[in-house]
């Protein structure tokens, strides 16, 4: 096959007229050559850090829809089926992976659970990260979330970095405001990226101590703006990710889009471009070709070095996307799952209390991280209540592996005027979380999800609309077009109900991951990511 472009030549910062010729799926030649065809070829995309569950998706078929977008490899982290399935749940991942051409390159999941203070579905201790690591389909050892573990010097945690330099694979970071000395033990342990950095002066930080940093713009955390200005000076050591992208989201664009962001804001298109499609493979040693000979065939043909509006996806020699089209197959698999509850009544969501004053949960727009806020509590016959009209709603955690008691506290900023919404993709152990401006409303949602074993719904008094998820309770059966389709229905219902948030799912997943400060809830509590404890409800 031969194919004929504008080569972008990213490392030797070069545009010229060329031939490329492909055979048995690797570039056997790159010849300069003058021709009409004014489209461009590069190197294709890679995401490098995404959990692909977060898509709601199997990886055969998110691959279906990433191509079309241009990207042709990921970086992966299966820890959200690991908490639930364990190490069987990570070989899903990468069995149902190797089914299409998209090259996912899965990591083993350092934190499962993430913390001793909620209930997952499994553990994964530094024996089982040992095994997974001497797999040749494991490539790195994923997020190390618990970093109060690696700067107090956990037995078990340095075990699990000592393994990943025992088989010579890079340690992925997960450092949210973590600066100074805790930052410079956290990188002397081994720890090599993050992806987690707010604000600019934070990464700023992390790049002058020699980690690398990933830009993350997903669907709920959103960190482009503050920290692509670093971009033209630290090129060589920065690259993009998603984290987590919704099904929705993933339909309309990937990392074309954070290329064209970055573009338009006059940064060099070679620097944009070696962050995208350069840096990745080479700090992970990724199975993925670069644009020379020799390598594999992974490339792709835009339309311009502005828009990247992607014309063609080739890996491995074979055209999977071309014009907005997917090539890729579906493939048949399995929903193996671990939701082991029987239905919830009211009363397991009351709170008798005669407090005053109650710790709330302030969620923030585009970010993980929430604000501790205190505010008037609202009772009704000696019981906590949601206060509609002051946006502090009720919310409950409920354990999905075992019947336990339900953990309630409150929450700002969703908004709902009514109804409510729950959902079993709560990272990272997903157990059930809820919204809701009643207890009725908020037991309808849960029992709902309970039914499906697994899913996002939203309830509205007799309406009431469910995505099941029966992949390990947080992955769908369906295609991505239709899980995409059916996940905007319930997105718009949420904010039909008064939500102003622009991804309320996606936001409410993150309401009970007690790794990312401040307040939290748990399936066992209210917990303080400062403190790095459980706090009371009342003040």
């Amino acid at each position: 096959m031969q194919i004929q472009g504008q080569i972008v030549d990213i490392e030797n910062r070069r545009l010229y007229s060329g031939e490329i010729t492909v055979e048995n799926g690797k570039i056997i030649s790159i010849v300069e050559k003058q021709h009409a065809n004014k489209n461009f070829i590069l190197p294709g995309f890679i995401d490098a850090h995404i959990h692909i569950e977060s898509s709601m998706l199997v990886p055969s078929e998110f691959a279906r829809l990433a191509v079309v977008h241009g990207t042709v490899a990921t970086i992966s982290d299966p820890h959200e089926i690991a908490n639930v399935l364990g190490s069987d749940g990570v070989f899903y991942m990468i069995e149902n992976g190797q089914k299409v051409p998209l090259k996912f390159h899965f990591g083993a999941p350092s934190c499962v659970p993430a913390t001793s203070f909620e209930t997952a579905g499994a553990v994964i201790d530094s024996n089982g990260i040992k095994d997974l690591l001497a797999s040749p389909d494991i490539y790195y050892l994923a997020e190390m979330m618990n970093y109060p573990g690696v700067i107090f010097d956990d037995a078990e945690v340095l075990k699990k970095i000592q393994w990943a330099k025992h088989f010579n694979k890079p340690v992925d970071g997960h450092a949210p405001g973590v600066r100074g000395q805790d930052l410079q033990k956290y990188i002397s342990a081994g720890i090599t990226t993050d992806h987690e950095c707010f604000t600019y002066e934070e990464a700023a930080e992390k790049l002058s101590l020699g980690m690398k940093v990933i830009v993350r713009e997903g669907s709920a955390a959103k960190n482009f703006e503050a920290l692509i200005g670093l971009l033209p000076e630290h090129f060589e050591n920065m690259m993009f990710c998603s984290d987590d992208k919704h099904p929705d989201d993933l339909i309309v664009g990937h990392l074309n889009q954070l290329c064209q962001r970055a573009v338009a804001k006059g940064i060099d298109v070679f620097k944009v471009l070696q962050a995208a499609c350069i840096n990745p493979v080479k700090h992970y040693n990724m199975n993925v070709g670069l644009l020379r000979e020799n390598d594999p065939a992974d490339f792709i043909v835009v339309e311009d070095l502005t828009d990247f509006k992607v014309l063609q996806t080739y890996i491995d020699g074979k055209l999977v996307a071309e014009n907005g089209q997917s090539f890729v197959e579906s493939v048949a698999f399995e929903t193996p799952n671990n939701f082991n509850i029987s239905e919830k009544t009211i009363v397991d969501f009351t709170v008798p209390s005669s407090a005053q004053k109650i710790r709330v949960i302030e969620a923030l727009e585009g970010q993980l991280i929430t604000n501790e806020i205190h505010c008037p509590a609202k009772t009704e016959n000696g019981h906590l209540v949601s206060d509609v009209e002051n946006d502090i709603l009720k919310m409950a955690v409920v354990n999905r592996y075992q019947d336990a008691p339900t953990a309630v506290a409150f929450i700002k900023n969703f908004g709902l005027k009514r109804g409510a919404i729950a959902s079993s993709v709560a990272h990272d152990c997903h157990n059930i979380v809820v919204v809701g401006t009643s207890d009725e409303e908020i037991c309808k949602a849960v029992n709902l999800v309970i039914q499906n074993r697994g899913g996002i719904c939203a309830v509205d008094g007799q309406q009431s609309k469910v995505l099941g998820l029966p992949v390990a309770g947080i992955i769908s059966d369906k295609d991505g077009w239709e899980t995409g389709r059916l996940y905007q229905e319930i997105d718009a219902m949420a904010k039909n109900l008064g939500s102003p948030l622009k991804a309320p799912f996606m936001t409410l997943s993150f309401m009970a991951l007690l790794v990312i400060p401040d307040l939290k809830l748990s399936d066992k509590g209210l917990f303080s990511g400062k403190s790095f404890q459980f706090v009371d409800l009342s003040v």
